[in-house]
């Protein structure tokens, strides 16, 4: 499984690429922006996309939308962020096709059942 990590905290991206590679969930590729994250996701397929909401250049709201309406893709889409508001985040989930979504600090543990939920489906 291929899995798309965006988020402009490296530290967070390498907690997260550790947790996956030690529960051998998948490969992971990373991305430390929205720029990055849309040239990724036009030239690739994955699996799963985790992605913050607050990002340089593009928003995770926006990669949300970029794979969905432009892309045509339901590829499973995990956010994260650590001050999102309520009412975005029901939007992400409700609106966009946000499949889940995660307050930060989490548990690399809670990620992992998260991740697994997704992709057993």
């Amino acid at each position: 499984m291929r899995i798309l990590v965006c988020d402009d905290d490296e530290v967070l991206i390498s907690m997260i690429c550790f947790k996956i590679t030690r529960d051998k969930i998948g490969e992971v590729v990373k991305a430390v922006d929205g720029r990055e994250a849309m040239r990724l996701l036009k030239d690739n397929e994955f699996d799963l996309i985790i992605t913050d909401i607050n990002m340089p250049f593009h928003s995770g709201l926006e990669i949300t939308v970029y794979v969905r309406e432009e892309l045509k893709r339901t590829t499973p889409i995990i956010m994260l962020s650590a001050d999102a508001p309520e009412d975005t985040v029901l939007h992400a989930l409700k609106k966009l096709g946000v499949n889940d979504f995660m307050t930060k600090p989490f548990s690399p543990a809670d990620l992992s059942v998260r991740i697994k939920r997704l992709v057993e489906k």
